[in-house]
């Protein structure tokens, strides 16, 4: 209607809501180190108090510790959105901040000193540490080198954080989705010690008395660089080439409702469009795999 409108991007908020009621301790802790507190409701509805008076249409209301976040700048890095309230904390050229050995090396670097005999058993202890660190436990005791990761109490969030860490501490880039594809310690260690080994095979780079090599920044003027991409679509589509073909054949994608998802069919359909709680038509775009997503491992 053209009229002016606010939108609030809530912060966490301190059991008032059911997503603060399930935290754990350990995502309490998580969340705190990472500079997030829950607001009081005091606190909170004097915010939205607040928010009425500014003339800016997208607000964030949410409890920062800034000292946190300066204290774990120094591993992780500040998040873009907060760099105007906490600059990014500068190292020096090859300061190599990560997992650290018991001699005070990165883990690549303690990798490289190593025989490739002991390499695996200090890179698993080393991923074990990680896993431990970003899910709040003070021991590697509950981490099982054999368990799924899953099983271990790795969500997405967890999954990103610990592929972050071992960026930091390897040098290397490993992908998003690490977690899946290595989903056990055991397996993530054994990866690591390959995709070291293969990397300090090349020739390109600048070598070190340890044999591996620098990696070499990444170009900053590009303006989007498409690497890679997927997608799951209606009509059985499962990668972009895939979907072209479709497009270009003009095949229709649209089918009638699938049997694998527990739907009461004749009860969902009701010939009348004004019926509340049904539905008129018997057909829709529907994802023919979605009844195998697993919901609890995420």
């Amino acid at each position: 209607h053209g009229l002016p409108a606010t939108s609030l991007a809530w912060g966490l908020w301190d059991d008032t809501s059911t997503l603060t009621e399930n935290l754990t301790a350990a995502d309490r802790a998580r969340l705190g180190a990472g500079g997030l507190r829950p607001l009081s409701p005091a606190d909170g509805l004097a915010l939205f108090d607040a928010a009425g008076t500014l003339d800016e249409p997208l607000l964030v209301p949410a409890a920062l510790d800034l000292a946190a976040i300066r204290a774990q700048s120094a591993q992780r890095g500040v998040p873009p959105l907060l760099r105007t309230l906490v600059p990014p904390v500068r190292r020096a050229a090859g300061a190599g901040i990560g997992v650290t050995a018991p001699g005070g090396s990165s883990l690549a670097r303690r990798l490289a000193e190593l025989t490739p005999g002991d390499r695996p058993a200090e890179a698993l202890a080393a991923v074990r540490r990680e896993i431990a660190a970003v899910l709040g436990h003070a021991t590697v005791d509950g981490i099982a080198a054999d368990r799924a990761f899953s099983a271990l109490g790795l969500d997405s969030l967890t999954a990103v954080e610990l592929r972050n860490r071992l960026n930091t501490a390897t040098g290397l880039r490993l992908p998003a989705t690490l977690t899946f594809d290595h989903p056990t310690p055991d397996a993530l260690a054994a990866h690591l010690v390959t995709t070291l080994a293969a990397d300090d095979a090349r020739p390109t780079g600048t070598g070190n008395s340890t044999g591996i090599t620098s990696a070499t920044p990444a170009a900053t003027d590009e303006p989007i660089a498409i690497v890679g991409m997927a997608c799951r679509l209606p009509g059985g589509v499962t990668t972009p080439e895939e979907l072209w073909e479709l497009v270009a054949e003009g095949r229709d994608a649209i089918s009638a409702f699938p049997t694998d998802r527990g739907w009461d069919l004749e009860r969902l359909y009701d010939p009348d469009p004004d019926a509340a709680g049904t539905s008129y038509p018997r057909h829709g775009g529907f994802l023919h795999d979605a009844a195998d997503f697993d919901a609890e491992f995420f």
